[in-house]
Protein backbone atom coordinates (compact mmCIF):
# COMPACT_ATOMS: atom_id res chain seq x y z
CA UNK A 1 0.00 0.00 0.00
CA UNK A 2 1.02 3.76 -0.97
CA UNK A 3 1.66 5.00 2.82
CA UNK A 4 1.94 8.54 1.51
CA UNK A 5 -1.34 7.82 0.02
CA UNK A 6 -3.11 6.78 2.77
CA UNK A 7 -2.18 10.57 4.82
CA UNK A 8 -4.64 13.53 3.72
CA UNK A 9 -2.48 16.09 3.63
CA UNK A 10 -5.38 19.05 4.03
CA UNK A 11 -6.39 17.73 7.52
CA UNK A 12 -2.36 17.49 8.31
CA UNK A 13 -2.20 21.10 7.27
CA UNK A 14 -5.39 21.88 9.34
CA UNK A 15 -4.06 20.53 12.77
CA UNK A 16 -0.68 22.66 11.81
CA UNK A 17 -2.57 25.88 11.61
CA UNK A 18 -4.48 24.39 14.85
CA UNK A 19 -1.57 23.94 17.03
CA UNK A 20 -0.12 26.74 16.00
CA UNK A 21 -3.68 29.01 16.56
CA UNK A 22 -3.80 27.11 19.94
CA UNK A 23 -0.10 28.44 20.72
CA UNK A 24 -1.06 31.82 19.79
CA UNK A 25 -4.20 32.04 22.32
CA UNK A 26 -2.42 30.45 25.07
CA UNK A 27 0.03 33.23 24.99
CA UNK A 28 -2.92 35.30 25.30
CA UNK A 29 -3.80 33.05 28.74
CA UNK A 30 -0.40 33.78 29.71
CA UNK A 31 -0.08 37.37 29.78
CA UNK A 32 -4.12 37.23 31.29
CA UNK A 33 -2.69 35.23 33.90
CA UNK A 34 0.37 38.01 34.36
CA UNK A 35 -2.50 40.61 34.98
CA UNK A 36 -4.42 38.62 37.29
CA UNK A 37 -0.85 38.04 39.62
CA UNK A 38 -0.43 41.71 39.29
CA UNK A 39 -3.40 43.48 39.61
CA UNK A 40 -4.68 40.89 42.50
CA UNK A 41 -4.77 42.46 46.04
CA UNK A 42 -2.81 40.73 49.10
CA UNK A 43 -5.62 42.60 51.34
CA UNK A 44 -7.45 39.64 52.01
CA UNK A 45 -4.72 37.12 53.45
CA UNK A 46 -3.08 40.17 54.58
CA UNK A 47 -6.33 40.87 57.24
CA UNK A 48 -6.74 37.29 57.80
CA UNK A 49 -2.73 36.66 59.65
CA UNK A 50 -3.15 39.83 60.90
CA UNK A 51 -6.48 38.64 62.85
CA UNK A 52 -4.62 35.50 63.78
CA UNK A 53 -2.21 37.40 65.29
CA UNK A 54 -4.07 39.92 66.97
CA UNK A 55 -5.57 36.83 68.81
CA UNK A 56 -9.02 35.85 66.92
CA UNK A 57 -11.13 33.41 68.69
CA UNK A 58 -10.59 29.71 66.86
CA UNK A 59 -13.21 27.15 66.93
CA UNK A 60 -13.01 23.81 64.55
CA UNK A 61 -10.82 25.12 62.73
CA UNK A 62 -12.27 28.99 61.40
CA UNK A 63 -10.98 31.97 63.00
CA UNK A 64 -13.89 33.88 63.93
CA UNK A 65 -14.13 38.03 64.37
CA UNK A 66 -16.89 40.26 66.18
CA UNK A 67 -17.91 42.98 64.48
CA UNK A 68 -17.70 45.64 66.88
CA UNK A 69 -21.43 46.23 68.75
CA UNK A 70 -23.18 49.31 66.63
CA UNK A 71 -23.14 52.51 68.74
CA UNK A 72 -27.20 51.74 69.50
CA UNK A 73 -26.24 48.63 71.75
CA UNK A 74 -27.36 46.24 69.35
CA UNK A 75 -26.01 42.94 69.23
CA UNK A 76 -22.65 42.06 68.02
CA UNK A 77 -22.18 40.36 64.20
CA UNK A 78 -20.33 38.02 63.44
CA UNK A 79 -18.41 38.20 60.71
CA UNK A 80 -18.01 34.95 57.64
CA UNK A 81 -15.46 32.80 59.36
CA UNK A 82 -12.30 32.70 56.89
CA UNK A 83 -10.97 28.96 56.71
CA UNK A 84 -7.47 28.32 58.28
CA UNK A 85 -4.97 25.35 57.37
CA UNK A 86 -2.78 24.54 59.61
CA UNK A 87 0.40 23.87 57.97
CA UNK A 88 3.15 20.86 57.40
CA UNK A 89 5.47 21.73 61.05
CA UNK A 90 1.80 21.81 62.71
CA UNK A 91 3.11 24.92 64.52
CA UNK A 92 1.52 27.68 62.94
CA UNK A 93 -1.73 28.52 61.35
CA UNK A 94 -1.88 30.30 58.20
CA UNK A 95 -4.87 30.93 55.68
CA UNK A 96 -5.16 29.82 52.40
CA UNK A 97 -4.72 32.32 49.62
CA UNK A 98 -7.18 33.37 47.38
CA UNK A 99 -6.05 30.30 45.03
CA UNK A 100 -4.06 32.81 42.17
CA UNK A 101 -4.90 36.80 42.58
CA UNK A 102 -8.39 37.32 42.72
CA UNK A 103 -8.33 39.48 45.87
CA UNK A 104 -9.42 42.34 44.11
CA UNK A 105 -12.02 43.10 41.40
CA UNK A 106 -9.30 43.31 38.77
CA UNK A 107 -7.64 40.88 39.60
CA UNK A 108 -10.38 38.48 39.70
CA UNK A 109 -11.37 39.61 36.63
CA UNK A 110 -8.23 39.31 34.51
CA UNK A 111 -8.57 35.73 36.32
CA UNK A 112 -11.55 34.60 34.78
CA UNK A 113 -10.50 35.76 31.53
CA UNK A 114 -7.12 34.05 31.88
CA UNK A 115 -9.45 30.75 32.36
CA UNK A 116 -11.60 31.26 29.80
CA UNK A 117 -8.33 31.93 27.35
CA UNK A 118 -7.09 28.72 28.41
CA UNK A 119 -10.67 26.79 27.41
CA UNK A 120 -10.53 28.29 24.26
CA UNK A 121 -6.89 27.11 23.54
CA UNK A 122 -6.86 23.84 24.87
CA UNK A 123 -10.40 23.36 22.27
CA UNK A 124 -8.08 24.84 19.18
CA UNK A 125 -5.38 22.46 20.27
CA UNK A 126 -7.63 19.36 21.08
CA UNK A 127 -9.67 19.89 17.41
CA UNK A 128 -5.39 19.91 16.07
CA UNK A 129 -4.58 16.72 18.02
CA UNK A 130 -8.32 14.91 16.15
CA UNK A 131 -7.37 16.46 12.95
CA UNK A 132 -3.82 14.78 12.75
CA UNK A 133 -5.41 11.56 14.00
CA UNK A 134 -7.95 11.78 11.34
CA UNK A 135 -5.22 12.95 8.58
CA UNK A 136 -3.80 9.65 9.31
CA UNK A 137 -6.99 7.43 10.69
CA UNK A 138 -5.20 6.19 13.74
CA UNK A 139 -3.94 6.95 17.08
CA UNK A 140 -2.40 10.70 17.13
CA UNK A 141 0.73 9.55 19.27
CA UNK A 142 2.61 7.97 17.28
CA UNK A 143 6.16 9.52 17.19
CA UNK A 144 7.39 12.29 19.86
CA UNK A 145 5.51 15.14 17.93
CA UNK A 146 2.23 13.88 18.45
CA UNK A 147 2.84 12.96 21.81
CA UNK A 148 4.09 16.38 22.95
CA UNK A 149 0.36 17.85 21.49
CA UNK A 150 -1.44 14.80 23.02
CA UNK A 151 0.02 14.97 26.43
CA UNK A 152 -0.15 19.17 26.66
CA UNK A 153 -3.65 18.77 25.62
CA UNK A 154 -4.49 16.50 28.28
CA UNK A 155 -2.76 18.19 31.44
CA UNK A 156 -4.76 21.34 30.18
CA UNK A 157 -7.87 19.00 30.08
CA UNK A 158 -7.11 17.48 33.56
CA UNK A 159 -6.62 21.27 35.16
CA UNK A 160 -9.65 22.47 33.72
CA UNK A 161 -11.65 19.08 34.80
CA UNK A 162 -10.67 20.24 38.71
CA UNK A 163 -11.75 23.75 38.20
CA UNK A 164 -15.02 22.34 36.82
CA UNK A 165 -15.38 20.57 40.17
CA UNK A 166 -14.87 23.73 42.09
CA UNK A 167 -11.10 22.85 43.57
CA UNK A 168 -9.16 26.04 44.69
CA UNK A 169 -6.73 24.77 41.52
CA UNK A 170 -6.58 28.40 39.61
CA UNK A 171 -2.81 28.75 40.93
CA UNK A 172 -1.83 25.99 38.68
CA UNK A 173 -3.30 28.14 35.83
CA UNK A 174 0.32 30.69 34.45
CA UNK A 175 2.69 27.48 35.30
CA UNK A 176 0.60 25.45 33.05
CA UNK A 177 0.17 27.93 30.24
CA UNK A 178 4.19 28.49 30.66
CA UNK A 179 4.93 24.48 30.37
CA UNK A 180 2.21 23.89 27.67
CA UNK A 181 3.77 26.69 25.62
CA UNK A 182 7.24 25.58 26.35
CA UNK A 183 6.45 22.32 25.32
CA UNK A 184 4.44 23.08 22.15
CA UNK A 185 7.49 24.95 21.06
CA UNK A 186 9.66 22.24 21.56
CA UNK A 187 7.39 19.87 19.77
CA UNK A 188 6.81 22.17 16.93
CA UNK A 189 10.55 23.40 16.67
CA UNK A 190 12.58 20.30 16.88
CA UNK A 191 10.15 17.12 17.42
CA UNK A 192 7.62 18.06 14.45
CA UNK A 193 7.38 14.79 11.92
CA UNK A 194 5.19 14.84 9.30
CA UNK A 195 1.67 13.26 9.57
CA UNK A 196 2.71 9.34 8.06
CA UNK A 197 2.00 5.75 9.27
CA UNK A 198 3.43 3.86 11.91
CA UNK A 199 6.24 1.40 11.68
CA UNK A 200 4.56 -2.10 12.02
CA UNK A 201 5.70 -2.40 15.63
CA UNK A 202 2.93 0.29 16.43
CA UNK A 203 0.01 -1.35 14.77
CA UNK A 204 -1.98 -2.90 17.54
CA UNK A 205 -4.93 -1.82 19.79
CA UNK A 206 -2.37 -1.38 22.55
CA UNK A 207 -1.44 1.44 21.06
CA UNK A 208 -4.99 3.15 21.84
CA UNK A 209 -4.66 1.56 25.38
CA UNK A 210 -1.14 1.47 26.45
CA UNK A 211 0.26 4.89 25.49
CA UNK A 212 -3.03 6.79 25.97
CA UNK A 213 -2.41 5.64 29.90
CA UNK A 214 1.10 6.93 29.72
CA UNK A 215 -0.52 10.22 28.11
CA UNK A 216 -3.17 10.66 31.27
CA UNK A 217 -0.39 9.25 33.96
CA UNK A 218 2.33 11.85 32.91
CA UNK A 219 -0.19 14.93 33.03
CA UNK A 220 -1.37 14.69 36.07
CA UNK A 221 1.76 13.48 37.34
CA UNK A 222 2.21 17.01 35.63
CA UNK A 223 -0.25 18.87 37.60
CA UNK A 224 1.03 16.77 41.40
CA UNK A 225 5.00 17.91 40.44
CA UNK A 226 3.49 21.79 40.37
CA UNK A 227 1.64 21.16 43.54
CA UNK A 228 5.19 20.05 45.16
CA UNK A 229 7.62 22.48 43.38
CA UNK A 230 4.79 25.21 44.86
CA UNK A 231 4.87 23.86 48.21
CA UNK A 232 8.43 23.57 48.79
CA UNK A 233 8.62 27.69 48.18
CA UNK A 234 5.51 28.22 50.30
CA UNK A 235 6.86 25.92 52.77
CA UNK A 236 10.44 28.29 53.12
CA UNK A 237 7.82 31.31 53.17
CA UNK A 238 5.88 29.87 56.14
CA UNK A 239 8.52 29.16 58.13
CA UNK A 240 10.29 32.46 57.56
CA UNK A 241 7.46 33.38 59.07
CA UNK A 242 6.99 31.48 62.07
CA UNK A 243 10.44 32.51 62.62
CA UNK A 244 9.93 36.60 62.64
CA UNK A 245 11.64 36.75 59.60
CA UNK A 246 10.83 39.73 56.60
CA UNK A 247 10.26 37.46 53.04
CA UNK A 248 11.26 40.12 50.38
CA UNK A 249 8.28 41.96 48.74
CA UNK A 250 8.22 39.63 45.22
CA UNK A 251 8.02 36.51 47.52
CA UNK A 252 5.21 38.25 49.57
CA UNK A 253 3.21 39.20 46.62
CA UNK A 254 3.52 36.15 45.22
CA UNK A 255 3.24 33.72 47.85
CA UNK A 256 0.76 34.74 49.87
CA UNK A 257 -1.90 34.18 47.50
CA UNK A 258 -1.28 30.11 47.49
CA UNK A 259 -2.75 28.10 49.38
CA UNK A 260 -1.22 27.26 52.90
CA UNK A 261 1.60 24.74 52.30
CA UNK A 262 -0.18 22.07 54.25
CA UNK A 263 -3.32 22.49 51.22
CA UNK A 264 -0.56 22.31 48.74
CA UNK A 265 1.57 19.26 50.51
CA UNK A 266 -2.19 17.17 50.57
CA UNK A 267 -2.99 18.50 46.82
CA UNK A 268 0.21 16.75 45.49
CA UNK A 269 -0.33 13.52 47.80
CA UNK A 270 -3.41 12.98 46.81
CA UNK A 271 -3.00 13.14 42.75
CA UNK A 272 0.19 11.27 42.90
CA UNK A 273 -1.39 8.67 45.05
CA UNK A 274 -4.51 8.71 42.53
CA UNK A 275 -2.98 8.13 39.53
CA UNK A 276 -0.39 5.61 40.45
CA UNK A 277 -2.21 1.98 39.78
CA UNK A 278 -3.08 3.51 36.06
CA UNK A 279 0.95 4.04 35.89
CA UNK A 280 1.35 0.58 36.87
CA UNK A 281 -1.77 -0.65 35.09
CA UNK A 282 0.36 1.24 31.94
CA UNK A 283 3.80 -0.33 32.86
CA UNK A 284 1.64 -4.17 32.85
CA UNK A 285 -0.19 -3.15 29.49
CA UNK A 286 3.26 -2.64 27.97
CA UNK A 287 4.27 -5.61 28.97
CA UNK A 288 1.70 -8.01 27.50
CA UNK A 289 2.01 -5.47 23.99
CA UNK A 290 5.63 -6.44 23.85
CA UNK A 291 5.01 -10.01 24.30
CA UNK A 292 2.61 -10.00 21.32
CA UNK A 293 4.74 -7.69 19.19
CA UNK A 294 8.72 -9.23 20.27
CA UNK A 295 7.75 -12.45 21.93
CA UNK A 296 8.70 -11.25 25.09
CA UNK A 297 7.25 -9.50 27.88
CA UNK A 298 10.02 -8.31 29.50
CA UNK A 299 13.58 -7.51 27.64
CA UNK A 300 15.14 -4.90 29.48
CA UNK A 301 14.98 -2.34 26.74
CA UNK A 302 15.67 1.30 28.24
CA UNK A 303 12.11 2.79 27.94
CA UNK A 304 10.83 -0.35 30.05
CA UNK A 305 13.89 0.36 32.28
CA UNK A 306 12.98 3.79 32.63
CA UNK A 307 9.57 3.16 33.05
CA UNK A 308 10.17 0.81 35.86
CA UNK A 309 12.45 2.85 37.78
CA UNK A 310 9.72 5.61 37.60
CA UNK A 311 7.30 3.11 38.96
CA UNK A 312 9.93 2.44 41.98
CA UNK A 313 10.57 6.31 42.51
CA UNK A 314 6.58 6.69 43.05
CA UNK A 315 6.50 3.93 45.12
CA UNK A 316 8.71 4.91 47.35
CA UNK A 317 6.99 8.19 47.75
CA UNK A 318 3.77 6.92 48.52
CA UNK A 319 5.07 3.78 50.87
CA UNK A 320 7.40 6.62 53.08
CA UNK A 321 4.35 9.19 53.17
CA UNK A 322 2.20 5.82 54.26
CA UNK A 323 4.54 3.86 56.65
CA UNK A 324 7.32 5.84 57.39
CA UNK A 325 5.78 9.17 58.43
CA UNK A 326 7.47 11.42 55.89
CA UNK A 327 5.53 14.49 55.28
CA UNK A 328 6.49 17.85 54.08
CA UNK A 329 9.82 18.32 52.64
CA UNK A 330 11.29 15.09 52.04
CA UNK A 331 8.61 13.23 50.53
CA UNK A 332 8.06 16.15 47.78
CA UNK A 333 11.78 15.81 47.24
CA UNK A 334 11.44 12.28 46.27
CA UNK A 335 7.98 12.98 44.51
CA UNK A 336 10.03 15.71 42.54
CA UNK A 337 12.68 12.93 41.71
CA UNK A 338 10.16 10.47 40.95
CA UNK A 339 8.43 13.24 38.10
CA UNK A 340 12.03 13.80 37.00
CA UNK A 341 11.72 10.23 36.29
CA UNK A 342 9.03 10.35 34.24
CA UNK A 343 10.27 13.36 32.27
CA UNK A 344 13.68 11.51 31.31
CA UNK A 345 11.63 8.60 30.50
CA UNK A 346 9.44 10.93 28.30
CA UNK A 347 12.28 13.00 26.78
CA UNK A 348 15.63 11.80 27.40
CA UNK A 349 15.01 7.89 26.34
CA UNK A 350 12.65 8.94 23.43
CA UNK A 351 15.69 11.06 22.00
CA UNK A 352 19.01 10.46 23.00
CA UNK A 353 18.45 6.72 23.61
CA UNK A 354 18.75 3.65 20.79
CA UNK A 355 16.67 0.98 22.07
CA UNK A 356 12.77 -1.00 20.37
CA UNK A 357 11.07 2.05 21.46
CA UNK A 358 13.08 4.83 19.57
CA UNK A 359 9.98 6.32 17.55
CA UNK A 360 10.60 9.81 18.39
CA UNK A 361 10.77 10.36 14.71
CA UNK A 362 13.63 13.13 14.92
Amino acid sequence: MNLAAATNENLATVSNTLIYSSMAVYTLAFFAHIAEWVLGSRSKVGRTAAALKEGSGTAGGAAVKVRAARKNGSTAVLDRPEVVTRSAAGTRDLPDGPGAAGGTFKGDLWGRIAVSLTVLAFAVEAGGVIARALSVRRAPWGNMYEFSITFSTVAVGAYLVLLALKKNVRWIGLLLVTTVLLDLGVATTWLYTDSDQLVPALHSYWLWIHVSTAILCGAVFYLGAVGTLLYLFRDSYENKLANGGTPGKFATSVLDRLPAAKTLDTFAYRINAAVFPLWTFTIIAGAIWAGDAWGRYWGWDPKEVWSFITWVAYAAYLHARATAGWKGRKAAYLALIAFGCWLFNYYGVNIFVSGKHSYAGV
